[in-house]
């Protein structure tokens, strides 16, 4: 396939996936569920093959080229030849920029499609009606919707314990059009990606990943040689003595440097703003929906707010007819003097130009409630999420499941926890009063999280069965004043699972019988 059929093929076909909405309503209904996931999928495994052709085809570096033609000096070419040269160069250049873009695209709705079906996973799976077996919505497919036993007949079940926001879906970049859904976010919309993103790149500590390093050392006909090298990182304590064994005794040592990784919460850019996106357009819609009813609790005059903001909207884009286009400050002085008319007339403002108290007071109201509450909707959301995931997870299904968050870590480090600590208290008492969101307040959750992990290394050659979800709202009631009864609504968990688990915890951490403690002492060596 020539590289141009490749581009318009994938261009033709994101076209096509951003034409066709998706809606997550009534996702309840087996067939409609099936539907969307089955659509999702064979989708994620058309854009798979196209970035494998992409990849074949050199995609990933596609400015090589330019080293071949048009990359010449001024010298090696005649005066003749530099206008064909220039043009040619032009060429290769709108080419190659045209496969960066279409690559960057295709992983983008790759990532987005993951994020999707990894949500549709965690929500449902099916029954068999014939042996009870289990099935993933990913087993079901790949089985042809045919059980081993040879049954053909299956029930949906909804799993309300897993964590899973499945109402992003239609919020993703599933077109790979970030780019375009980044520009259409309100003024506070895009102060809140920006705070979601950084969240999904908090980096863990550095770890050494290679050595680099300028050697000086004589050969064996004592001539002096210069050499740059590097080494692998479990050469990190004693690369001295490893360069000494290679190149000999009298070796000098003339420049260090470390070179460190530093993985992210999310380790994949594309993911990163394809969740950070979804996240944040889920905000805003939620915003839509309640801001109107938190806003005439707390403003004095709400009606004169919503005539306050008709009147700006109504004059934004009025231009006169009288005056030139191109004047831009005429056409602001003109649009102020009709606000202010307008307000004079209403008594917003007296006759020497100053803002009511009343009114200047709503407005900061709503200011702070758009800064303090409405911008952080989004981070709370994905930071309770995550917390979710790791809580109520083992360490073998994060690390063999992408689950609704690809590519992320196992396991998160001190620095990495350092999000988790700040609550936004305010965002979490509004969701709760004004939608039905299960979300609730917990300090120092990246505590929690630490607990969690070190709990996860106590129980790893452990023969009990854990219901890692109650194991997770068990944690929670071990290290917090918080009910029982809360955590159970939170997590969707019977209340009877989570004691459960409460004795388990007791169980490991404090064992009473010398043949538990016998046990123990096994695990930990």
């Amino acid at each position: 396939m020539s590289q141009s059929v490749l581009v318009n093929k994938a261009e033709n076909y994101l076209k096509e996936i951003s034409n066709d909405s998706i809606s997550v309503d009534e996702i309840d209904n087996f067939e409609n569920f099936k539907d969307l996931y089955f659509k999702l999928d064979d989708r994620l495994n058309y854009l798979m093959d196209l970035k494998d052709d992409m990849d074949a085809q050199g995609y990933t570096t596609p400015f090589t080229s330019l080293n071949k033609y048009g990359t010449k000096t001024v010298a090696d070419v005649s005066i003749d030849e530099m206008g064909e040269n220039s043009r040619h160069n032009q060429i290769f250049r709108m080419k190659a920029n045209a496969k960066k873009n279409i690559l960057d695209r295709v992983k983008s709705a790759i990532d987005s499609h993951k994020i999707a079906i990894g949500n549709l996973e965690q929500y449902g799976y099916v029954k068999c009606n014939s042996c009870y077996k289990k099935y993933s919505f990913d087993e079901y497919k790949h089985n042809n919707a045919t059980c081993s036993c040879g049954s053909k007949a299956f029930t949906f079940k909804i799993n309300k314990e897993a964590t899973h926001r499945f109402e992003i879906i239609p919020y993703l970049p599933l077109s790979g059009n970030y780019m375009v859904l980044m520009g259409q976010l309100s003024a506070y919309g895009r102060e809140s990606l920006k705070q979601v993103l950084n969240i999904l790149k908090q980096e863990r500590k550095g770890v050494v990943k290679t050595i680099s390093l300028v050697i000086r050392f004589k050969d064996d006909n004592d001539r002096l040689i210069r050499k740059n090298i590097t080494l692998e990182s479990e050469f990190v304590n004693n690369y001295e003595e490893e360069v000494r064994r290679i190149y000999g005794k009298h070796v000098r040592i003339e420049a260090l440097r470390l070179h460190r990784t530093k993985p992210a919460i999310i380790d994949d850019k594309h993911a990163r703003t394809a969740l950070a996106l979804a996240y944040v357009r889920f905000s805003e819609n939620i915003i839509n929906n309640i801001k109107n009813d938190i806003l005439k609790r707390k403003l004095s005059d709400f009606k004169r707010i919503t005539k306050y903001d008709d009147i700006i909207n109504e004059f934004e884009n009025q231009t006169p007819d009288y005056i030139d286009k191109y004047d831009l400050d005429a056409i602001e002085a003109w649009r102020e003097k009709q606000i202010e008319n307008k307000f004079r007339n209403l008594n917003y403002i007296d006759r020497f130009g100053n803002m009511t108290r009343s009114l200047r007071r709503d407005l900061k109201v709503r200011e702070s409630i758009y800064q303090n509450t409405f911008k952080n909707i989004a981070a709370t959301l994905i930071i309770w999420d995550i917390f979710r995931y790791y809580l109520t997870t083992s360490f073998n299904s994060r690390k063999i499941k992408n689950g609704p968050f690809p590519y992320i870590r196992v396991e998160l480090d001190r620095e990495q926890r350092k999000v988790f600590q700040t609550t936004y208290q305010k965002v979490i008492d509004t969701l709760t009063s004004f939608t039905d969101i299960k979300i609730i307040s917990i300090q120092e959750m990246d505590l929690l999280l630490y607990e969690k992990f070190k709990f996860e290394k106590q129980i790893k050659n452990s023969n009990i069965k854990f219901n890692h979800v109650a194991l997770g709202a068990a944690l929670i009631n071990q290290n917090s004043d918080i009910e029982l009864e809360t955590i159970s609504n939170a997590f969707n968990i019977n209340e009877s699972r989570i004691k459960k688990e409460i004795k388990h915890i007791n169980q490991i951490k404090n064992p009473k019988s010398d043949k538990s403690k016998k046990f123990l002492d096994l695990i930990k060596k």
